[in-house]
């Protein structure tokens, strides 16, 4: 299952990174919360030790910059 979620998260962030290089900028926000996504599962798979500080510095910069990417969707619909 952890595999499955791997790929899932891979896949939303090349799809975001794509759609950023087409001038919608916030979604490198998104692209970059679930590539922390990604890097994070892949150390639980392969059972590398983080220490606890980084990885809440890494979620804490992964739901800030998926928060300006909701706000750049937002910004786009008011438009």
């Amino acid at each position: 299952m952890l595999i499955l979620s791997i790929i899932l998260e891979g896949a939303v962030a090349v799809l975001a990174f794509m759609a950023a290089r087409k001038r919608k900028p916030y979604l490198y926000g998104l692209a970059f919360t679930f590539g922390v996504y990604v890097l994070y599962d892949i150390a639980r798979v392969v059972d590398v030790n983080v220490e606890a500080g980084i990885l809440a510095v890494l979620f804490l910069l992964a739901s800030l910059s998926a928060l300006i990417a909701a706000w750049g969707l937002y910004q786009e619909q008011s438009s």
